[in-house]
C-alpha cells in the first residue's frame, strides 16, 4: 500500500513510541495522587509540559494544556474564550476551518454568542484586513486556521493576528495549527496567537491526545468538567502515555523539519509534474507559493473523485476525497463550497498528503499508478 493519506493521521514514529511504552507498562501511575507512583507520572507529564513549551515559545509551562485531541483543543479555545467569564462573547472566524472550529462556533451561537464567517479568494485564502473588520464590541476570539486541512493552502494568521489586535487589543486570537506543525514554524511568535491547537497523531504522535497553548492571562471557560487537573482547564485523568508520545514526536518535527520539507516537498512536486505531463488537465487546488509542502489537492475534470478512489484503493494507493459522505448523504466540502466551487467540481477533487516516511520515487510511484487508474476510467 502506497500511503498517501498522511494529513487524516501519519505513522507513529520510533521516538513517540520509545517515549510510550513505560507508561504503558510498569510506570502505570495516575498522575493526581500523592504516592510516589502517581509522583513519577506526575514528572513525566510536568517534563513534557515544559519541553512543549520550549518548542513553540510559550513564555511558561503552565501555558501549555493537554488535551484529547486537536478537536478538544479548538473547541475548549473558542467555546472557551466566547463563554469565560459566564459571558456570551462573540466569535469571527472563517468560512475554511476545520468543523472542530465551525461547529463549536454554531454551539456558541445557539448560546447567544454573535457569530461572523470571513470568506476566503478562489484558492482559500483569508483578506487579514477582512478578519479585523468583523470584530466588533461583542468579540470575544478571532480564529484563523495556520493551514487548510484539505487543500494545505497557509493562511495569513499573524497578519490577521496584528490587524485584529490593531482594531481590538483586548481580543483573544487562536490558530488551529493541527495540520502545519509537521513541516511549518509554528511558535507564538510567528502566529501571533494567544492559543494554538495541536493534535498529535498528525505529526507522528499517538491518536487521542493534543495541546493548547493558552497565553498567560487569556480566560477559558473549562469545556470538560470533573477533578480540575490541567489547573481547572481541562478535567479528566492525564493520558500519561499519549501526552510524553506527542511531545517526543514534537521535538522530532521541530529536528526533522528542513529534511521533511526537502524531501516532501520534492516528491509532493515530482508527483504533480508527472501528473499534469500525463493529464494536462488537472488542476492543482492551491496556491504554488502559499501551501504546505505535503498536500496536493487536486482537480480531475469529467473524473468522479469516489469511483477514483475506489479504484486508487483497488490498486494500492491511499488517498481522500474533496467530498465527504455524512450520514450517508454526499455533501459538498464547506472548503471547497466556500472557494467558489460548484458540486460537479467539488466531486471531482482528491487530497494526496505526503508524510515523514515518504521517499521522492514515491511521487513517481503515485503519479504512474493514478495516470494508469484514470486510462481505465476514460
Amino acid at each position: 500500500m502506497l500511503y498517501l493519506d498522511h494529513a487524516a493521521t501519519t505513522v507513529l514514529r520510533p521516538e513517540a513510541r520509545e517515549a510510550m511504552v513505560p507508561y504503558l507498562g510498569e510506570k502505570y501511575g495516575n498522575p493526581s495522587g500523592l504516592h510516589e507512583v502517581s509522583r513519577r507520572a506526575k514528572h513525566a507529564i510536568e517534563t513534557a509540559r515544559e519541553q512543549a513549551a520550549e518548542l513553540i515559545g510559550a513564555a511558561r509551562p503552565l501555558e501549555i494544556v493537554f488535551t484529547g485531541g486537536g478537536t478538544e483543543a479548538d473547541n475548549l479555545a473558542v467555546a472557551g474564550a466566547a463563554l469565560a467569564g459566564g459571558g456570551r462573547g462573540g466569535v469571527v472566524t472563517t468560512a475554511v476551518e476545520h468543523e472542530a472550529v465551525l461547529e463549536t462556533a454554531r454551539f456558541v451561537s445557539r448560546l447567544g454568542c454573535p457569530v461572523s464567517i470571513v470568506g476566503v479568494d478562489r484558492s482559500g485564502r483569508i483578506d487579514p484586513d477582512e478578519v479585523a473588520a468583523a470584530v466588533s464590541p461583542e468579540t470575544a476570539v478571532v480564529s484563523v486556521m495556520t493551514a487548510n486541512n484539505e487543500t494545505g493552502t497557509l493562511l495569513d494568521v499573524g497578519d490577521a493576528a496584528r490587524a485584529v489586535r490593531a482594531a481590538r487589543p483586548d481580543v483573544a486570537v487562536h490558530t488551529d495549527a493541527v495540520q502545519a506543525f509537521i513541516s511549518e514554524d509554528v511558535t507564538v511568535t510567528s502566529t501571533g496567537a494567544d492559543l494554538i491547537a495541536l493534535a498529535s497523531h498528525k505529526l507522528g504522535g499517538p491518536k487521542g491526545v493534543g495541546m493548547l497553548y493558552v497565553r498567560s492571562g487569556v480566560e477559558l471557560e473549562p469545556v470538560v468538567h470533573g477533578g480540575g487537573q490541567e489547573l481547572g482547564r481541562r478535567s479528566g485523568t492525564h493520558n500519561v502515555a499519549g501526552i510524553v508520545g506527542m511531545v517526543a514526536a514534537m521535538e522530532r518535527c521541530v529536528a526533522d523539519r528542513d529534511r521533511f520539507r526537502s524531501r516532501i516537498g520534492a516528491a509532493r512536486d515530482r508527483f504533480e509534474a508527472a501528473l499534469r505531463q500525463g493529464r494536462p488537465d488537472v488542476v492543482v487546488n492551491a496556491p504554488p507559493d502559499g501551501r504546505l509542502v505535503q498536500h496536493s489537492h487536486l482537480r480531475f475534470p469529467g473524473v468522479s473523485a469516489e469511483t477514483l478512489l475506489i479504484r486508487l484503493d483497488q490498486s494500492g494507493v491511499a488517498a481522500s476525497a474533496g467530498s465527504a459522505c455524512q450520514s450517508g448523504a454526499v455533501t459538498t466540502s464547506h472548503v471547497l463550497e466556500a472557494m467558489g466551487f460548484g458540486g460537479t467540481e467539488a466531486a471531482e477533487c482528491v487530497r494526496f498528503s505526503f508524510g515523514w516516511v515518504t521517499v521522492p520515487d514515491d511521487g513517481d510511484h503515485a503519479a504512474k499508478q493514478v495516470l494508469a487508474v484514470l486510462e481505465e476510467l476514460a
